[in-house]
């Protein structure tokens, strides 16, 4: 999935987890619903000005906006996760393998 999608399903993500609809949003950016359709769909990007606004109105900073790694694919996520648990102490293994285990319950 490219970028501009991935920036576009977290905007979305963030616009809900704060109980906002794309009219919401829209005016408080001051403008149109579409131009945030279009952003959450990845068909556009935004300005510099509009990505203050954004983070401002979804209150995260500009740099979460483009936090999206979890949208990656399962293979992709897979391979992060060994690297990271390659990358732990023991201890820190243990303790995912108990988190992980509960999870998947």
């Amino acid at each position: 999935m490219n970028t501009q999608k991935l920036f576009g399903l977290r905007v979305k993500e963030l616009r809900k987890k704060c109980n906002m609809t794309q009219e919401q949003l829209a005016e408080k950016l001051g403008v149109f619903q579409k131009q945030i359709g279009n952003i959450e769909t990845g068909t556009t990007f935004t300005t510099m000005a509009n990505l203050e606004k954004l983070a401002k109105a979804l209150k995260v900073d500009i740099c979460d906006l483009f936090c999206f790694k979890h949208h990656q694919t399962k293979e992709e996520l897979i391979s992060e996760i060994n690297i990271l648990i390659n990358q732990a102490t023991k201890e820190q293994v243990q303790t995912i393998y108990k988190i992980s285990k509960n999870i998947i319950k």
